[in-house]
C-alpha cells in the first residue's frame, strides 16, 4: 500500500534524497520517493506504520511532514517568513562559511609567514581563490559521506551550487577584515580576534538573503 504525505522544508534534489534515506530506514517501509515540484513523497508500506512514527524520523531535520488533512501548511504565506526556508538557508551558508574560511585564512596564514612581501592585493585574491576552492572540496566531501553520492556527481553538485554566494562570502569577509585589520594576521593581539569574529559575521549574512532567495524562488541551495 501507498501514501502520499506533503513534506515542508525540501528546497533542493539533496533534500529529496536525505527525505527518502530517513524514511526508508523506518521499519514497515520499503521505499519513499520524493516529488519536489509537489513538495509530496509517496511511501511505499509492508504494512501499517503509524503516521506519528513517520513524523519522528525527521525528527532533528528541517523537514515536516503532514497527513491529507494539513497538506496546505506551510504553504503561501508571506515571502519572507518562512521559517524552515531560513533555517535551511542558514545551516547552508554556516557550510559554506565553514568552507571558505579554512582556504581564506589559511592562505592569509601561509603567504605571510613564507611570503610576507607578497602584495596585500594579491594575498586577498589568492585568499579568496582558496577560500572559493575549499568550499566546493568541504562540499564534495559532505555530499559523498553524507548523502551518499558517487565521487563524480558529489563534484558536479558542489560545483552547480551557488558561486554568487560563496563569492560575496568572499568579498565581504576579506573586505571588512582588511579595513579592520590591514590584512595583517597578529594573533597576539585581541583586538584581532575580535576584527575575525566581526568579519565571519559579516561573512555569513552577507550572502543570507540571497540564499533564502533562491531556496524559496527556485528551490536551488548553494549547498
Amino acid at each position: 500500500m501507498t501514501h502520499r504525505y506533503k513534506v515542508s522544508g525540501m528546497t533542493c534534489a539533496v533534500c529529496a534524497s536525505t527525505v527518502e534515506n530517513l524514511l526508508e530506514k523506518v521499519s514497515g517501509v520499503i521505499d519513499a520517493k520524493v516529488d519536489l515540484s509537489r513538495h509530496e513523497v509517496h511511501i511505499r508500506l509492508a504494512e501499517n506504520v503509524p503516521f506519528p512514527r513517520l513524523q519522528s524520523a525527521l525528527a532533528g531535520y528541517a523537514y515536516e511532514l503532514y497527513g491529507d488533512d494539513m497538506k496546505e501548511a506551510k504553504v503561501g504565506g508571506f515571502f519572507w517568513d518562512d521559517r524552515i526556508v531560513w533555517s535551511r538557508a542558514s545551516f547552508n551558508t554556516l557550510n559554506c562559511l565553514v568552507g571558505c574560511s579554512i582556504g581564506d585564512f589559511g592562505m592569509i596564514i601561509f603567504l605571510q609567514a613564507l611570503y610576507p612581501d607578497t602584495s596585500m592585493f594579491m594575498q586577498m585574491v589568492l585568499a579568496t581563490v582558496s577560500g572559493l576552492c575549499t568550499s566546493i572540496i568541504l562540499e564534495t566531501v559532505l555530499l559523498r559521506v553524507r548523502e551518499k553520492f558517487n565521487w563524480a556527481l558529489a563534484l558536479q553538485t558542489a560545483f552547480s551550487m551557488s558561486f554568487i554566494s560563496m563569492l560575496a562570502m568572499e568579498l565581504a569577509m576579506n573586505t571588512s577584515d582588511f579595513m579592520l585589520t590591514g590584512g595583517k594576521a597578529a594573533f597576539g593581539n585581541p583586538m584581532y580576534w575580535a576584527a575575525l569574529a566581526f568579519s565571519l559575521v559579516v561573512g555569513f549574512l552577507a550572502p543570507l538573503p540571497y540564499n533564502y532567495y533562491k531556496l524559496k524562488k527556485h528551490n536551488k541551495a548553494c549547498h
